[in-house]
């Protein structure tokens, strides 16, 4: 007769729930179960009611004073959907579009009643398109008609701008599941510094082939995305290697439960806030605040700006991205030093056992017995 039969005659229903549903069994579960709600949250928070706020807007006009006036105007729309700034000519807010320091652009025409907006689909559908219902209804309150023209139009293959999304998504998923499968293979935590460098040089190694991939399917083979290959190649290594560390330094840190803190992260707070479906001008105060900070958010943005934008626009996201890497990458190698030599060191999670020891300290137990 076993020790739980035992147990659960002994103790009744009670004992056998307590014998077959350990405590740290049941944190765990806590743990999903508040995954699971932040995820449902932070999407139907980011996507339940989309409106643009504060879309950067050059305007310009031939006459004097034109600009301006129209500026003012468009400032007082209720809700503030526009951020609207006056530029000396039609050529400098083309630049503004294609440096990415304006989402479009409004050439009044003074002399008639027809004014053009340029718009640039290639920063998302759902951005360009508020932008015209925006405009097209402030200038009808004015007796004004609209000719929108698409200065940066998305490519036949990438339907309504979402190819660099989603391409930036698959690779922080594979960057995710790579480190969390260094880690389930040989425990949570490495042992030492050395454990720790070959992790992250397997990541590397990974990261590079991923990139490559990724690009060449976003690319020559789907034909979703325009742009260098050789561009969207070194982005994606970069995002790979980046949410691939960020997940060691957590499992470094809180053991297996540091990968529901990656997920948390980089699925329930990073991929609604990334900018996709919705560009940060019509995301909500705090994802469009957090969303440039977070790899996918981060990875998103530069994608688009390699596909339509001829890079420009990339250095702020690549800066998020190197400080992802170079933080997650810097706070392995300092786990694995701290816990070097210590009994248990590459097994964890940080929560106790039903016996109500942490798992590490039952492999200190453990450890004295083997030695003997």
């Amino acid at each position: 007769m076993t020790q739980s039969t035992e147990a659960g005659r002994s103790g009744g229903f009670a004992a056998e729930i307590k014998d077959a549903v350990t405590i740290r069994a049941a944190l765990l579960v806590l743990g999903v179960l508040a995954l699971q709600l932040a995820f449902i949250t932070s999407y139907v928070g980011a996507f339940h009611q989309p409106r643009p706020h504060g879309i950067p807007l050059a305007v310009t006009a031939s006459a004097p004073g034109t600009a301006e006036q129209s500026v003012r105007q468009l400032r007082t729309l209720s809700g503030t959907p526009l951020d609207p700034h006056a530029v000396p000519d039609e050529a400098a807010a083309m630049r503004q579009i294609e440096h990415r320091d304006a989402d479009g652009a409004l050439i009044v025409d003074p002399a008639g009643t027809t004014d053009r907006l340029l718009v640039a689909s290639g920063a998302g559908a759902s951005l360009s398109q508020a932008l015209e219902q925006v405009v097209r209804l402030a200038g009808e309150s004015q007796g004004r008609s609209l000719q929108v023209v698409d200065a940066a139009p998305a490519a036949a293959g990438d339907a309504r701008g979402l190819s660099s999304f989603h391409l930036v998504v698959g690779w922080c998923v594979g960057g995710f599941l790579c480190a969390a499968v260094l880690a389930i293979s040989a425990g949570a935590r490495p042992a030492d510094t050395g454990r720790a460098a070959v992790r992250l040089g397997a990541l590397l190694l990974y990261a590079v082939v991923a990139g490559l991939l990724g690009s060449l399917i976003a690319g020559p083979v789907l034909d979703a995305l325009p742009g260098g290959t050789a561009a969207l190649w070194g982005l994606g290594t970069l995002v790979v290697f980046a949410v691939g560390a960020l997940t060691l330094a957590c499992q470094g840190l809180a053991g297996v439960v540091g990968i529901g803190v990656a997920v948390l992260l980089v699925v329930v707070l990073g991929n609604p806030s990334a900018g996709g479906a919705y560009p940060y001008p019509l995301l909500p105060p705090f994802w469009s605040t957090v969303g440039p900070a977070l790899p996918p958010g981060a990875g998103t943005y530069a994608a688009r700006s390699i596909a339509y934008f001829d890079g420009n626009g990339t250095a702020g996201p690549v800066l998020v991205l190197t400080a992802w890497a170079v933080a997650g990458t810097a706070v392995t190698l300092a786990c694995a030093a701290f816990r070097k030599g210590r009994p248990g060191a590459a097994v964890g999670s940080g929560l106790p056992d039903a016996a109500g020891r942490t798992e590490a300290g039952a492999e200190d137990d453990r450890a004295p017995a083997a030695g003997r």
